[in-house]
C-alpha cells in the first residue's frame, strides 16, 4: 500500500495560521497529529488567510513528512461567546445583515497590528472600513493589498463599513 496516494476528508479546527510564513496547522476533530495547511492550498480555496479557531473541512494525505492538507472544502468562522459588539453593528440584527447584497471589492490596505484597513467596491472610489473583528468573524486572519473580496457593506456611524468579508468566489454565487 502506498500511503502517498491515500486521502481522506477531515473536519478540524485551525490551531494557527501565519500568512507571512505561508503555513499553519489544523487539529483534527477525531485527534491525531497536527495537519499542515500550506498557503497554496488555502489560496486554491480562494483565501489568503484563515482565522485561528476556524472550523475547517479538508482533504488530507499522509506523506513522509506527516499529514498535509491537499484541499480545503469549507471554512466556518471561529465560535466565540465573548465577542464584544462593535458599536456600528449593535443596532443591526444578524439576519438583516445577511440579506445585504455581496459586493465585489479590492483591498486598499489592511494592517492587522492596527486592527483595521480599507477596501474599495469595484466601480466606486469610496473607502469601506474593515475592522479586524469583522474579519475574524468572517473566518479570516489578514488581508493583502490588491486582494479581491466579496463584502457586505453598511453605512455606519462613521461611514461605509464592511459587516462581512468573504473570498472573492462568494460574489460569484
Amino acid at each position: 500500500m502506498n500511503d502517498e496516494q491515500t486521502t481522506s476528508a477531515v473536519r478540524g479546527v485551525v490551531k494557527w495560521f501565519d500568512p507571512a510564513k505561508g503555513f499553519g496547522f489544523v487539529v483534527a476533530s477525531d485527534g491525531g497529529s497536527d495537519i499542515l495547511l500550506h498557503a497554496n492550498v488555502l489560496r486554491n480555496f480562494g483565501q489568503n488567510s484563515v482565522a485561528d479557531g476556524a472550523s475547517v473541512e479538508i482533504v488530507t494525505q499522509q506523506t513522509d513528512r506527516g499529514v498535509q492538507a491537499l484541499e480545503v472544502l469549507s471554512i466556518e468562522p471561529p465560535l466565540s461567546e465573548d465577542r464584544a459588539a462593535l458599536p456600528d453593528l449593535e443596532e443591526f440584527d444578524a439576519a438583516d445583515l445577511a440579506l445585504i447584497e455581496l459586493q465585489a471589492a479590492r483591498v486598499k490596505w489592511f494592517d492587522k497590528g492596527k486592527g483595521f484597513g480599507f477596501a474599495n467596491v469595484f466601480g466606486d472610489d469610496a473607502d469601506v472600513f474593515i475592522h479586524v473583528e469583522v474579519l475574524r468573524r468572517s473566518g479570516l486572519a489578514d488581508l493583502a493589498p490588491g486582494e479581491a473580496l466579496a463584502i457586505r457593506v453598511i453605512d455606519g456611524k462613521r461611514g461605509l463599513m464592511a459587516v462581512e468579508v468573504n473570498a472573492w468566489e462568494a460574489a460569484l454565487h
